[in-house]
């Protein structure tokens, strides 16, 4: 490219920047490290907030930030060689914080950011790409940088965006909607659409080369509307008319890699035990639910069983589902060392509480521990069954802390 291109993009994009608005203060903000030995990078599906949250991070450095986002399609031929020309505008700037919008794009990116954090320049990276960022920060940047993850609004954000209190309606409220922020401030349930639309053709079939777009869709549908549902990943092949099983799991690890799902285990001591078990599906927002599948979209139940998992995914990565193939509990998570056994049951009643029940005390004793809980929309109560003491709480109420 040419230096006159680049410093165009460049000015241009700063001026959108500095038009950002705060917004809802997120969450996460608390722990981020205020660091120029390390690169920052907050990675996260596609439109979830990340450039809004570090606005809101850097918001009394912001003059001293030079931005540049690499997805703008002006920089489609933008190549490692070109990070030459971009250096002399950094310099040119004299800013002490270089912002970058999806980097992970350009090939040899890790190189320049390197050169960057060793002349002692804060660098702050987003990424919508786990895989693609991952490979690269584990290879030339080990040791030099501080991942944390985003995702769209919790409930606690959702709430803090309406000014809402934190009860049964504001949470079934949240179930139903997600907590995409555009969605949220338009309700334009196209916008959903068209990033499902985005994350399937633009991050994943053009990315890998991927020619059966038919069967990438409908594998994505599928699981989506699966979702929550033990399910074999070999066994999809005829369901979704994609040749092999190997092709269905490259498939799925795209669709982690793009923060669109995430896969989990039935719980085994041994790792290959969870390799080869069955897998549940959580979508990473029931606002994606809503444009993909109609009959997850209808099923309360489901989407409040995903709600809660992305509650639990905000703590920690360890989780897994229980199953003896008599009994099962929802989840299984670790946190430190301590281990949670959690069933997720929308309405607690005679049809289903001794399976619910049942369910969790297996769990109980297979990990151990004296007690554990069952969420549900909004019931409380305290339930001692062959002395396990089980907690029965809303969603909206459960705190991990109360358990240890």
């Amino acid at each position: 490219m040419k230096y006159s291109e680049i410093l165009a993009v460049a000015n241009e994009q700063k001026n959108i920047f500095h038009s950002f608005e705060l917004g809802t203060l997120r969450e996460l903000l608390e722990f981020l490290p205020i660091i120029d030995t390390h690169a920052l990078v907050v990675s996260g599906i596609r439109r979830c907030g990340k450039s809004v949250l570090l606005h809101q991070f850097i918001r009394g450095e912001i003059d001293e930030v030079f931005y540049f986002n690499f997805a703008d399609i002006r920089l489609y031929e933008f190549s490692a060689s070109d990070f030459i020309l971009l250096d002399e505008l950094v310099k040119e700037s004299k800013k002490k914080i270089l912002f970058f919008d999806e980097i992970q794009i350009i090939d040899g990116w890790e190189l320049y950011v390197r050169q960057k954090l060793d002349q002692s320049v804060r660098v702050i990276i987003t990424g919508s790409n786990a895989r693609m960022l991952s490979a690269e920060l584990g290879t030339n940047l080990t040791g030099r940088h501080i991942t944390k993850e985003l995702f769209p609004f919790s409930y606690g954000e959702f709430c803090s965006f309406f000014s809402y209190l934190h009860n049964k309606e504001s949470y079934l409220s949240f179930i139903q909607k997600g907590g995409f922020p555009e969605f949220l401030k338009t309700g334009n349930i196209e916008l959903l659409s068209f990033l499902l639309e985005d994350i399937l053709y633009r991050d994943i079939a053009t990315r890998y080369f991927i020619r059966d777009i038919s069967g990438l869709k409908k594998l994505c549908v599928y699981v989506i509307s699966n979702m929550a549902k033990p399910f074999s990943p070999s066994k999809l092949t005829g369901v979704i008319g994609v040749k092999s099983s190997s092709t269905v799991l490259e498939y799925l690890s795209y669709f982690e890699s793009s923060y669109l799902i995430n896969l989990i285990s039935r719980f085994s001591w041994s790792v290959k035990g969870r390799m080869l078990s069955g897998k549940k599906v959580y979508v990473v927002d029931n606002g994606l639910v809503n444009v993909a599948s109609v009959s997850a979209s209808k099923d309360l139940g489901r989407k409040f069983e995903n709600a809660v998992y992305w509650s639990i995914r905000r703590k920690t990565k360890k989780i897994w589902y229980y199953s003896d193939g008599n009994s099962e509990c929802d989840f299984i998570c670790r946190i430190d060392e301590n281990y949670f056994a959690i069933q997720v049951c929308y309405d607690l009643n005679g049809d289903n509480q001794e399976r619910e029940i049942g369910g969790l005390v297996a769990a109980l004793q297979f990990f151990n521990l004296t007690k554990g809980v069952i969420l549900t929309i909004d019931q409380t109560d305290k339930i001692f069954k062959d002395g396990y003491t089980i907690h029965v709480v809303p969603a909206y109420k459960f705190e991990f802390t109360k358990l240890i």
